[in-house]
């Protein structure tokens, strides 16, 4: 089966080429990409290369398929997995193998470390260890870019289930938010900002009151839009956006909002000194930091009020995306509905990868979304309808997202999959 799809040989060298799979192995599955979201992970390992973590030291003479947020269908089974898996079932991949010692280094994963699985391809052969270690599942909701957005979804939820709070006269910890109480987001309006309030507000175990702040007003506004105050009162959580840029005293200002009391629960979303020592100063007593954004750099810190440490119980925690569990449940909640189309705000095809990849962080808004057999550029949402002037099929685009507040929607995915030439 020949493929198509962006490899990585070394730090800033992607290429993207055309090459020969092997035949699948009795344990192993052929697979169809058909999306993959670029992720901020993917630049890191991109300018980082063989020193990165998960890619391996050799990857100049075996090169790696970038891309890990990603989802297709099965196209052939081999005889071991032909009892579990279907040609035609849709999927998505926990990349997160955990285990230690893979075939190919430590912290092996799809996207990083293999040769012949990775999200930005046509074709894929996904190893026996995948399936193995339970990440191969299956999505029954209708769009594949769903499926690619259980990754990011998944890492949220991750860091909700990881925040932990102390029983009194005990040493045992309680996991996970303070149901009916006092959540802070902070700088949250990006795309994995976006997901936390989604799943925030959608999911059983709810806050009573969820802050979400930053310092541009034009985020705030869309992140307003799409996950209303009206729709989160109605599920019983008073949701505030904030801008902070204005504020004098943020700790102070913040805390007021909450009665004048420190928050259960902060999630800094930027890997930014002052947002984390924000993060920390708002603390209610026995209240749980969790550090969600990634530093590019190793030498990062921020100061941490250790009084409060030893005599409010507050406490740090971190987490470096979801497990499989937490994806199940991202998997599950969309296709009971939850759509976590927000993130979305470009969309391109397989040629777009390198650069976007190489651009990453010079790129506003939120999440790009590949679609591996079609040829376009990285595309804003928001301009198909100036494009759609001259081009027809992106006006119908256009018409299409504007039936859903102008987001990326099944409807959208399926007309571009069907007219890959309309879109060169």
């Amino acid at each position: 089966m020949e493929t198509k799809a962006v490899r990585l040989y070394g730090k800033n060298d992607l290429r993207l080429e055309t090459f020969e799979l092997p035949p699948i192995g009795d344990d192993e599955i052929l697979a169809k990409v058909v999306c993959d979201s670029i992720c901020m992970s993917s630049y890191k390992a991109t300018t980082q290369a063989d020193v990165h973590k998960r890619v391996p030291r050799d990857v100049a003479q075996n090169p790696v398929i970038i891309g890990h947020e990603f989802a297709g269908e099965i196209v052939q089974v081999g005889s071991k997995w032909q009892g579990q898996f279907t040609e035609g079932d849709k999927f998505s991949i926990q990349p997160a193998l955990n285990y230690e010692q893979g075939p190919v280094g430590v912290l092996s994963a799809p996207g990083y470390s293999y040769k012949y699985i990775g999200g930005d391809a046509t074709y894929i052969v996904i190893p026996n260890e995948v399936m193995e270690l339970g990440c191969l599942l299956r999505f029954n909701g209708e769009g594949f870019y769903q499926a690619s957005l259980s990754e990011p979804l998944s890492c949220v939820i991750g860091a909700m289930h990881a925040n932990y709070h102390t029983t009194p006269g005990s040493y045992i910890h309680k996991m996970d938010i303070v149901e009916g109480g006092s959540i802070a987001i902070l700088a949250g309006v990006g795309p994995m900002g976006l997901a936390a309030i989604n799943y925030a507000v959608n999911r059983g175990r709810k806050p009573r009151l969820l802050v979400v702040t930053d310092i541009d007003e034009g985020r705030l506004a869309r992140a307003a839009s799409l996950f209303p105050p009206e729709a989160a009162a109605a599920r019983g959580i008073d949701l505030r956006y904030v801008n902070t840029g204005a504020m004098t005293d943020v700790a102070e200002e913040l805390k007021a909002i909450n009665g004048g009391k420190g928050y259960d629960d902060v999630f800094v979303f930027a890997p930014v000194a002052p947002v984390v020592e924000q993060g920390d100063a708002i603390l209610g007593h026995d209240g749980c930091l969790n550090f969600f954004a990634g530093p590019s750099q190793p030498e990062f810190s921020a100061k941490l009020n250790f009084y409060n440490v030893h005599y409010s119980a507050t406490h740090v925690a971190g987490t470096s995306g979801g497990n499989t569990d937490d994806m199940k449940e991202a998997l599950a909640l969309m296709s009971e509905g939850l759509d976590p189309a927000g993130l979305v705000t470009h969309v391109g095809g397989l040629n777009a990868v390198i650069d976007t990849t190489m651009n990453l962080p010079k790129i506003p808004g939120g999440k790009k979304l590949i679609y591996t057999h079609i040829e376009m550029p990285l595309t804003p949402i928001d301009t198909f309808g100036e494009l759609g002037k001259s081009n027809p099929a992106f006006a119908h685009l256009h018409e299409l997202c504007e039936r859903y507040k102008g987001l990326w929607n099944v409807e959208a995915e399926r007309y571009l999959l069907a007219n890959p030439e309309a879109f060169r």
